[in-house]
């Protein structure tokens, strides 16, 4: 009886390990094109936790934590690091971490830990495989300069441009200043110059006057 319940109890703490055993699984590339990704850790934990912690970590090492999530039977908090934009989701049986304004320097491994952190005894899972994370930078498109070709050509167009614009100019003056001296040849001229009648040539009338002739209005008589 006695070497029953021996056995028993030896065997009892590796019973209780294995309850608290807690596995993690990553997709292990992620390309990220667009600066934004989403990277989902699948868990699964046999055990009997109230209160848990998940985060995401970055670099071989780890060394860097990227944010992290912890939730119970009641409230859910997140916080992230402050070099990077990052939010976790706990659903069911995974944490989403989602990140957004990548760079292409964040470009790394990432793994996801996992923390029983009540009732105790504390258990976290063991380090994964990890993801990599490859952030891709839309290349910057550089307007090439215009060719040689293609310069000379549009001055050339500029330039016949130019030398007719003048032509023109020059070819309407000219043509208004022809129009201007035919009219003023062919305006009517007035003499002015005053006449007398041959009876009253020394009254007052200057020599030059020449005499007017008023037999032509005398009214025929025969």
């Amino acid at each position: 009886m006695l070497l029953g319940i021996l056995v028993a109890l030896c065997f009892l703490p590796a019973a209780h390990a294995t309850e608290n055993k807690i596995l993690v699984a990553q997709h292990p590339l992620l390309t990220v094109e667009n600066k934004t990704a989403t990277l989902v850790c699948n868990y699964t934990y046999n055990g009997t936790g109230k209160e848990f912690r998940a985060s995401l970590h970055k670099g071989t090492d780890s060394a860097a934590e990227v944010c992290f999530v912890s939730w119970n039977m009641t409230k859910i908090s997140s916080n992230s690091n402050k070099e990077f934009n990052c939010k976790g989701i706990h659903d069911k049986d995974k944490v989403i971490f989602k990140l957004w304004n990548m760079t292409a320097n964040q470009t790394d491994i990432y793994f996801c830990k996992i923390e029983v952190m009540y009732p105790p005894p504390y258990v976290y899972n063991e380090k994964s495989n990890g993801t990599v994370i490859h952030v891709t930078e839309t290349p910057i498109q550089i307007q090439e300069p215009q060719s040689a070709s293609s310069y000379w050509i549009m001055v050339a167009v500029t330039g016949v441009l130019a030398f007719y614009s003048t032509l023109i100019t020059a070819v309407f003056i000219n043509y208004w200043q022809k129009s201007k001296e035919k009219m003023y040849h062919q305006s009517d001229y007035m003499n002015m110059t005053p006449r007398h009648p041959p009876y009253q040539k020394n009254k007052g009338y200057p020599s030059y006057a020449p005499t007017r002739d008023y037999t032509a209005y005398r009214s025929w008589q025969p």
